[in-house]
């Protein structure tokens, strides 16, 4: 996202921030979901901003943003939000998941059985064995230690009935080649979100931002300025 930050720099004051585990912020030492994330991006806002803000997110960092926006404890605290292929919508399922998820049971069940603290070590050498990193996602595999469990648990967070509580203007990208996050769940956002529009960027994947940045950032500094300009209510 740096190179977001550096082109609106020009115009707005952008805090770029590492989420726990990623570039320079320290990995946690428990394992942590959405509303721990919520929390710790409320006290970044409170201690050094100070105002609402706009937040911009890509996949994870948008499903932060989405619970922020739809929940009361945060929802004062986002101006506006930009997003890139968010995730939080319930995804279609393949069969291939559901073939991986009764593979992954199985492969459990004999540890489940065992008394502890059998059970224990034999569930921590399956999850770092050949056989359970299979199993999983690229994004699963790309991680390690207790990053795994945050992935799951943030990943199996989903926010379908809480998104039309989201009361600002959002703006949304996809990539027309995204194979993580799809149309309909994109769509699902638009028509949930009662300010909300969408920008499909063609040629793009999932970092939409990155394959097609001058459209992502000329339809972003549209959207703040057109925003910014409207009084409230």
């Amino acid at each position: 996202m740096a190179s977001i930050a550096q082109d609106l720099a020009s115009d707005y004051r952008v805090m770029n921030v590492d989420l726990p585990g990623h570039g320079h912020s320290p990995t946690p030492t428990e394992v942590i979901g959405i509303p721990e994330h919520a929390a710790l991006i409320k006290e970044i806002i409170d201690t050094h901003i100070g105002e609402p803000v706009t937040i911009v997110g890509h996949s994870n960092g948008g499903r932060i943003a989405l619970y922020m926006a739809s929940h009361p404890l945060y929802k004062s605290l986002i101006r506006h939000l930009v997003l890139v292929s968010p995730s939080g919508v319930t995804p279609e399922r393949s069969v291939g998941y559901y073939v991986r998820r009764t593979v992954a049971s199985l492969l459990k069940a004999p540890f489940r059985l065992a008394p502890e603290p059998l059970r224990a070590y034999g569930l921590d050498w399956l999850r770092h064995s050949l056989a359970w990193r299979a199993l999983g996602s690229s994004d699963y595999r790309a991680v390690e230690g207790v990053m795994r469990s945050v992935f799951v648990r943030m990943a199996t967070c989903h926010l379908d009935e809480h998104v039309q509580e989201i009361e600002v203007p959002v703006l949304l990208f996809r990539g027309g080649r995204d194979t993580a996050i799809s149309q309909r769940q994109m769509e699902y956002l638009v028509d949930a979100i009662p300010d909300a529009g969408l920008v499909v960027l063609e040629n793009a994947g999932h970092y939409g931002y990155m394959d097609d940045f001058a459209t992502f950032i000329a339809a972003t500094r549209h959207f703040l300025k057109n925003s910014l300009l409207k009084k409230p209510a």
